[in-house]
């Protein structure tokens, strides 16, 4: 085991402390021979990574998708105990009814073998006749079953949090503790944004995702597989960056996502960087991000990559 782990970082304001690294499973391992992912996770557990997003991320009338079954038996063949590392699992709004989100959740338990989640995150608000209220009392009766343990947001408005906060405020449970945000080089607006500076202030917290955009800041232009979505429409302008973003990479003597990686660490407020990796060199690549930043310094790096903000002034900051 490495003798310098991973930093930790708080999740809002919660008990739950996680590795400013966590890997996610969106398209991940099912993309991924089975003993090499036994051997990456292994690694970079070894290396101080304890939080993993394992999503159910099927979708009704899409194929389906096993990467989250797959993590669970990863994990068990890395025979790492529970209460070492920390879930995080994926909600959906859409899928939220009469029973609330138990019924999903009971689903996410079964796939990867889990029998509670430390974090979980709400998916995108898409729907508007679901009320805040009931979302907030559904998580802090879930939270009471000890079935979760913390709760947040992926890609809600700074508004819709505000809210969220002040409705679990006035019924005496918790808050969401972190928002989902995509956060890189290209993207922006949001996450330094004064919306959500003035959530920041109040202990809120970060999870930056979608760093590399699907690894287009990495120099992959052409990604062969499904990728986020284009907030602003801008992935073009983002792809016409990347030969500067690799010129800069290798002027720092690094690589392009690992400047990228570097860059979304030097955010205060953001807890955590989901990356995605799939091959063992990308953990270690993803790892020596942090001596980028220790090397160059975070106000220095945020300067120099100020050229490849491409959302500014199309994005609104209050987000989505």
């Amino acid at each position: 085991m490495t003798t310098n782990p991973l930093p930790r970082r708080r999740i809002g304001t919660s008990e739950l402390e996680a590795s400013v690294l966590s890997l996610g499973s969106w398209h991940t391992f099912d993309r991924m021979d089975f003993a090499d992912a036994v051997t990456m996770v292994r690694h970079a557990l070894d290396e101080g990574v304890n939080l993993f997003d394992v999503g159910v991320y099927g979708m009704p009338g899409m194929p389906p998708v096993f990467t989250d079954v797959l993590w669970g038996a990863i994990m068990r063949a890395t025979g790492t105990p529970r209460d070492t590392y920390l879930a995080s699992v994926k909600l959906w709004i859409e899928g939220f009814g009469a029973e609330g989100f138990a019924p999903q959740l009971k689903n996410a338990f079964l796939r990867t073998g889990l029998d509670h989640a430390d974090l979980v995150i709400l998916g995108d608000l898409r729907r508007d006749d679901v009320r805040l209220e009931d979302l907030v009392g559904d998580l802090a009766a879930l939270t009471d079953a000890g079935l979760i343990r913390a709760w947040g947001v992926n890609n809600w408005s700074a508004a819709n949090i505000h809210a969220l906060r002040r409705i679990a405020a006035e019924q005496g449970v918790p808050g969401p503790q972190i928002a989902q945000l995509k956060y890189s080089v290209a993207r922006r607006s949001i996450p330094d944004g004064e919306p959500f500076a003035q959530l920041f202030a109040e202990g809120f917290s970060m999870q930056a995702s979608d760093v590399l955009e699907g690894g287009i800041l990495a120099g992959r232009t052409s990604p062969e597989r499904e990728i986020g979505r284009d907030p602003g429409s801008i992935r073009d302008a983002i792809v016409a960056t990347v030969p500067g973003i690799t010129e800069l990479a290798g002027k720092l003597g690094t690589t392009p996502a690992q400047l990228a990686i570097a860059f979304t660490l030097t955010h205060p407020a953001n807890t955590t960087t989901l990356v995605g990796a799939t091959r063992l060199e990308q953990v270690r690549q993803n790892i020596g991000a942090l001596e980028l930043v220790e090397r160059v310094g975070a106000e220095e790096l945020r300067a120099l990559v100020e050229p490849f903000w491409c959302d500014r002034g199309i994005v609104d900051p209050e987000g989505p």
